[in-house]
């Protein structure tokens, strides 16, 4: 078994294409479309896998988008584990306005998954024998129809107990469950942090006590806030380090990039480095991402090329 699992109860093949400008009622001619494997985990898996980490993405997959994610994985390299659900895999939508280098997202919801479904995947974990486990479970992304807010919270006080670091990225529900069940990771964007704590955290102060609120709270050992052009946190039980985002145009838009922040922070936590070295190699990930279109995703070269750039991360001094 892999070393690191990612799990996506939602993907998306992710569909990507160009057009001029957007305008209401006109037929909007469009440049050539790239489909990539999509969806949290999937996103975290393909860099984790260009980073040279062994890696396996479990994914809920159904119908002809389905299959062809699973092939898309198989393309690049990456093991996969699909579960199979009889509704169709989402296609995601998402279009680069030239004019304006604005990106415009179109995001459905996923087929209606059974309780069958999503709970063979639970059971799949469970039954995974002790020598097999990962050193990691990245659950990731977003719940389908279906599935209950408490899955993620149900795999990670699953795996937690035996021995495996559950890292989550999510939203909403799903988010506020997993942490009363308590993981090892947690990476909210900066919007998903305010809806946790309830704050308007308008300042990088405010982001970093909320951050080390939540450590000191048990529901996370570490705290990673993705903030875009404003830079990133990362908050331990050993402190807090904040550093600044590098100056790369989105000129291809932002899809992916708190997935590659995420699996470039969690492989360098998983080689053994520091706190404030995993936080460059994650911001490095990111802007990495950047350079991309749709969500090719950041590209191991060009991450090991950027997190030389970074500014080395500098330690938050908080109240009590």
């Amino acid at each position: 078994m892999a070393a690191l699992i990612t799990l996506t109860p939602n993907p998306a093949l992710d569909l990507a294409t160009t057009t001029d400008r957007l305008q209401p009622t006109h037929k909007l001619r469009c440049g050539p479309v790239q489909r990539f494997a999509g969806g949290g985990g999937i996103n975290v898996a393909r860099v984790l896998h260009r980073l040279g980490a062994d890696v396996q993405a479990w994914a809920l997959a159904g119908g002809a988008a389905g299959a062809q994610i699973v092939q898309l994985l198989a393309g690049e390299g990456v093991a996969v584990q699909p579960w199979p659900v009889a509704g169709d895999t989402r296609e995601n939508f998402s279009v680069l306005e030239t004019a304006t280098a604005q990106e415009y997202r179109f995001v459905l919801p996923g087929p209606t998954v059974q309780a069958h479904e999503w709970q063979a995947v639970l059971d799949g974990l469970a039954a995974l024998p002790q020598a097999a486990l990962p050193r990691w479970l990245v659950a990731s992304g977003s719940l389908p129809p279906g599935v209950p807010d408490d899955f993620y919270a149900r795999a990670a006080r699953a795996l937690a107990a035996r021995g495996v670091r559950v890292a989550l990225d999510t939203s909403g529900a799903a988010l506020s469950a997993a942490l009363q069940a308590g993981v090892a990771l947690v990476k909210p964007s900066l919007r998903e942090l305010r809806e946790l704590v309830q704050q308007p955290l308008a300042e990088p102060a405010a982001w970093c006590q909320a951050a080390r609120s939540l450590v000191r709270s048990g529901a996370a050992e570490a705290v990673a806030l993705s903030a875009g052009e404003q830079g990133a946190v990362l908050a331990t039980r050993e402190g807090v380090w904040q550093a600044p985002a590098l100056p790369v145009p989105a000129a291809s838009g932002t899809t992916g990039a708190g997935d590659c922040f995420l699996a470039a922070l969690l492989w360098s936590l998983d080689r053994g480095l520091p706190p404030p070295d995993a936080l460059r190699w994650g911001v490095a990930a990111g802007a990495a991402s950047l350079l991309a279109p749709g969500t090719a995703l950041a590209q191991a070269a060009e991450v090991h090329r950027l997190a030389v750039e970074v500014p080395a991360p500098v330690r938050v001094a908080l109240q009590d």
